[in-house]
């Protein structure tokens, strides 16, 4: 049984504004972690930085949306936990493909528990987090 065009198009654009959501949402979540490690800095200007690169990656959050009806059921650790772990791998494999080319915007090579400088395992709760907020903000847009 195949699945009506027009069904098609509404998904499509639904999961290109949860994509524009999440990759805003992201873009904020950067500027504002960013601009509050300046604190450590005694830079008072708050200056948060991202990357134009970070827009998509964040974007790819929306698939949370789409894993959440599959999750819905499960413990908020444990939901969380998955979206942590596959923020992180995401993260892992972007910032991998960026990096061979040079276009990384980020390079944790100096943090203790860093993989090959583009992931930070130490950053899982924030991303578990991060998740959950995703999670909230699609959840509430369906």
């Amino acid at each position: 049984m195949s699945v009506p065009a027009q069904t098609m198009g509404m998904k499509r654009h639904h999961f290109e504004k949860n994509f524009a959501i999440c990759g805003l949402t992201g873009w904020c979540m950067e500027i504002i972690f960013t601009s509050l490690g300046s604190f450590r800095k005694n830079d008072f200007t708050l200056t948060g930085n991202t990357s134009i690169w970070m827009f998509p990656i964040y974007g790819m959050a929306s698939v949370i949306g789409e894993a959440y009806p599959i999750l819905k059921k499960c413990p908020v650790l444990l939901r969380g936990g998955i979206y942590g772990a596959g923020i992180l791998s995401f993260e892992y494999l972007s910032g991998s493909f960026l990096k061979r080319h040079k276009l990384c915007p980020w390079d944790y090579s100096k943090a203790r528990l860093n993989v090959n400088g583009v992931i930070r395992l130490d950053y899982f709760p924030l991303w578990v987090g991060a998740g959950l907020l995703f999670e909230r903000i699609l959840r509430t847009r369906n």
